[in-house]
């Protein structure tokens, strides 16, 4: 394995953090957190978490997982049993935070409820990332990152004008949703370390979190009435960005939106009178005239290439780029010069590339150090840290408890 920064010291060292969720939201949390020093236990039921079986498996596993799961161990343990809960108790009891990602209420039936963990460890935070959060009407409903995207508003957004709703291809609600519950535990670590001492909830919601992406959505709706609608490659109101056809059968993304930069890239295109038209000097003007403009550069790329689109308008100084697929970000040597590439070995000892660590630090930057665990490979050794005896673990495999 790469490693980013050999023995870095990092800025969640000595943080002890039970990890209960499965899939996609609270586990991406966890890895941000396990890559700057936080030391993660992953429990995992005994049929391990289903993202292991997720999209290209190799070997009995899926090759996401070495990059979801990087830093972890793995603890199997049945939370419907009372000797999986009672763990959970025991390792709560010197935790700095929980993160679960259960429908609500779930956590209260197996008696690990926030109020029940914090009278054992008052300092606990405590993330809860749900498909509607903790209250509210909809809190039962069973929520995914793609309803959370639904109601979000994103997906009304997502695609060409008329057409049905497009997803983004990944599940960009989920992650924004991990994104949003580490900036809660930070902030509620911040305020354990100003305060009292005492620990919280940091309730996050699927929809909640894609709806805090959504720009002027509401407001324009309040005020004008306008309600936002699907527009394809281009952004509405902002002029000129677009996906624009090359020669070649390729599209150039270029945003040129800029007042300077739009001066820039009509003189490139020889459009000397867009340049210099008043009526196009500010981005009012220029969203009032989007569809001329597109059709000028839209008339220019399509007569070269993308490799020279991209060349000429880097040199003028216009924001350009292509779309990149998984080939083009393994090639590309801005990627390897920032380490956003690394290589790990998977169990039968085979290497393979995952992404590298973001956000980058100066002094305290984020690393991996431990493989994605195998399915409860950290088991015994986090039991037996708990005080169980090699007996009473042989039993608990026994009857699946871990």
């Amino acid at each position: 394995m790469k490693n980013t920064s050999e023995n870095a010291q990092r800025p969640l060292s000595g943080l002890k953090i039970i990890e209960l969720g499965q899939l996609i939201a609270g586990p991406f949390a966890a890895k941000i957190l396990a890559e700057f020093g936080a030391d993660v236990i992953k429990v995992e039921p005994p049929a391990g978490d289903p993202l292991r079986q997720w999209r290209y498996v190799h070997d009995g596993t899926s090759v996401w997982w070495a990059a979801h799961a990087r830093n972890k161990r793995s603890l199997t343990l049945d939370l419907r049993q009372p000797e999986g809960q009672d763990v959970v108790r025991r390792l709560v009891a010197d935790a700095d935070i929980l993160i679960e990602n259960f429908r609500p209420g779930a956590m209260e039936k197996w008696g690990l409820g926030f109020e029940a963990l914090h009278a054992i460890n008052p300092k606990l935070i405590m993330l809860r990332v749900s498909g509607y959060g903790q209250t509210g009407p909809y809190r039962d409903r069973p929520g995914f990152g793609v309803i959370g995207e639904a109601m979000g508003g994103l997906r009304y957004l997502s695609g060409e004008p008329g057409r049905p709703p497009v997803r983004v291809g990944v599940s960009i609600g989920d992650t924004l949703s991990g994104l949003h519950g580490v900036i809660g535990v930070l902030m509620a670590l911040r305020h354990r370390e100003q305060q009292n001492g005492l620990g919280q909830e940091v309730d996050v919601a699927l929809y909640e979190s894609v709806f805090n992406m959504m720009e002027s959505l509401l407001p324009e709706y309040s005020k004008f009435g306008a309600v936002r609608q699907p527009s394809g490659a281009s952004m509405p109101g902002i002029a000129p960005t677009n996906a624009y056809p090359c020669q070649d059968g390729k599209y150039a993304l270029i945003a040129g939106n800029g007042d300077s930069i739009f001066k820039r890239l009509m003189t490139l295109i020889d459009r000397e009178d867009l340049a210099t038209d008043p009526a196009l000097a500010d981005n009012p003007g220029r969203a009032a005239q989007a569809e001329r403009i597109d059709q000028a550069i839209g008339q220019w790329t399509i007569n070269r290439t993308l490799e020279d689109v991209l060349s000429a308008m880097t040199e003028a100084g216009v924001p350009v780029g292509k779309s990149y697929d998984a080939a083009d970000i393994a090639a590309d040597p801005h990627y390897q010069a920032r380490d956003m590439i690394l290589e790990t070995t998977l169990p039968d000892g085979s290497v393979v590339k995952v992404p590298g660590i973001v956000p980058k630090l100066s002094r305290t930057p984020g690393q991996v150090d431990r493989l994605a665990p195998q399915l409860g490979e950290h088991t015994d050794e986090i039991l037996d840290q708990l005080g169980i005896d090699s007996s009473t673990r042989a039993e608990w495999r026994d009857r699946g408890i871990t």
